[in-house]
Parts: structure tokens; C-alpha cells; sequence
């Protein structure tokens, strides 16, 4: 799977915790700034989600912590979509040390389309989806498809499994 960059930084010492690593409440926060460089590049741009009244929330994330990262080290994410579904979403990346290439966590993030002021789930465009088919053909290649699966149907060229279904609690409607 080729995954592209979306996130380059840096640790600061100000995000390093009292063991001398950066803290994990960092790692979270770089881990969202390379969420959106990933969905402008499917089409969920700045410019289109204030313009929609459209949104996106994480409606999962598990992290896995591998090395620690310490004051000064460069910092790269490389991201790829795994699925995306009618509303939803489904994606990983990989925070790596830039100097040394070595993996210090991933990340997998489930993530709904949302109306903002309804605040209910609502479909992507086709345009998003067409976009995403794209970007998942680019990171994949065409081998990988398996025909007739629902998320195929979704979005033409993407296979996986098919997302739950999310909804807002009763307090939210």
C-alpha cells in the first residue's frame, strides 16, 4: 500500500511530558492535522465544508504507540483511505521519525459526514466518493477489488466491508 505524506512537524519541547516524550494529547492533535490534508485531497476541502454547512466527526480511533519521540525529532504521517461507505469513512496513518524512517504509532480513524446544523449523518457527494474511488486506486492499485461488495457498490473501486450505520443519540436530534 503506498501511502502519502500529509502531516510533516516537529516535537517541541513544550509538548514533551515529565519522562522526557511527547505527550500523547500531542500525538492526537498531529494525527487530526494530517486528517485534513487527506480529506481536501478526496474533496472535503475547508472551502466546501463551510460552504455545505457540512462536517466530519471521528466516531472511533484506536491508536498503537511503538517508539517515542522526544524534543527536536522531525516528524512525517503518512495516510491512506481504507473505505468509505454511504456517510462514513474509514482511514489510518503511520507517525514516523523523519530522520530515522522508524514507526513511532499508527492510527486508525472511523469518520461520519455529517450535517452541521441537523447534526445528523448525511451522504458524501459524488463527487467526494468519485474522488475517493481515485485516491484509493492510487494508494491500492486495481488488483485489490472485490467484486460485488457492498462498499464497491458505494464507491466504485473501493472493497472492504461495510461501515455501521452511525446516528445521533436522542439528545442530538
Amino acid at each position: 500500500m503506498t501511502m502519502e505524506v500529509t502531516y510533516r512537524g516537529t516535537v517541541y519541547p513544550w509538548q514533551c511530558d515529565h519522562v522526557g516524550h511527547m505527550n500523547i494529547m500531542w500525538y492526537v492533535g498531529k494525527f487530526d492535522e494530517a486528517n485534513w490534508n487527506l480529506f481536501a485531497r478526496i474533496g472535503l476541502t475547508p472551502t466546501y465544508l463551510r460552504n455545505s454547512g457540512r462536517g466530519m466527526a471521528a466516531v472511533q480511533q484506536n491508536i498503537t504507540y511503538r517508539r517515542e519521540l522526544v524534543a527536536g525529532d522531525i516528524v512525517e504521517i503518512r495516510s491512506a483511505l481504507l473505505e468509505i461507505g454511504e456517510k462514513s469513512i474509514r482511514f489510518m496513518h503511520e507517525m514516523r521519525n523523519g530522520e530515522t524512517g522508524e514507526l513511532a504509532a499508527s492510527c486508525e480513524i472511523s469518520g461520519v459526514h455529517m450535517d452541521r446544523q441537523a447534526r445528523k449523518s448525511v451522504m458524501f457527494t459524488d463527487a467526494v466518493r468519485r474522488s475517493a474511488a481515485k485516491q484509493y486506486r492510487q494508494c491500492r492499485g486495481r488488483d485489490g477489488l472485490r467484486r460485488g461488495s457492498r462498499a464497491e457498490n458505494l464507491a466504485p473501486g473501493i472493497p472492504g466491508r461495510a461501515m455501521p450505520r452511525f446516528e445521533p443519540s436522542p439528545a442530538a436530534r
